[in-house]
């Protein structure tokens, strides 16, 4: 019996909680009618400073996992058949891929946010979607030089985009665990 006391106690005291806090919400009309809205922290001008920041962030990622991982390992002989390390580096490079056109898809979106960047990078839309299906191609092992060329590329016009908008892009090489999303 003790017991369904208890229950009742905490019971009775919720609801008594519950009520006082609805209660302590309500408002006046008279004061909300005449309250002007407090500013937010994310005003027009902000979102336009942050859009270039995200840009510049996620474009130097993009541009670091196609240097380090596509572009380096390539060069050095590592997609040959019959080299060291051949695939580890393929399924690194598939995920580097992957990755680069993720981040450079979020630096598009993130562009729209400052007219600008938004006017620079337009063009590019289309490069970056030539780069979908050449994560899978890489970690196939099925990618040659122009496969590559085309990350290159379509890397240099974005960060050629960013710098004419004034918005410089550095090269930020993730981790593997970046990489494969963990």
């Amino acid at each position: 019996m003790p017991r369904s006391v208890s229950r009742g106690v905490v019971a009775l005291l919720l609801s008594c909680a519950l009520l006082l806090t609805t209660a302590a919400c309500n408002s006046d009309d008279t004061q909300s009618a005449n309250a002007a809205p407090a500013p937010s922290a994310s005003a027009s001008f902000e979102k336009q400073k942050l859009a270039k920041t995200r840009f510049v962030a996620n474009a130097g990622l993009a541009a670091g996992a196609t240097y380090q991982w596509i572009v380096k390992p390539y060069r050095a002989g590592k997609f040959k058949k019959g080299a060291d390390g051949r695939t580890i580096a393929l399924v690194k490079a598939g995920l580097a891929g992957a990755f680069t056109y993720n981040r450079l898809k979020a630096a598009l979106n993130n562009a729209k946010g400052d007219p600008l960047l938004s006017k620079a990078v337009a063009p590019l839309s289309a490069g970056i979607d030539s780069l979908k299906d050449l994560g899978t191609k890489l970690r196939k092992g099925e990618a040659g030089d122009a496969d590559v060329g085309a990350f290159e590329k379509v890397i240099n016009s974005v960060k050629d985009a960013g710098k004419s908008a004034g918005a410089e892009v550095k090269d930020k090489v993730p981790s593997t665990s970046e990489l494969s999303g963990g």
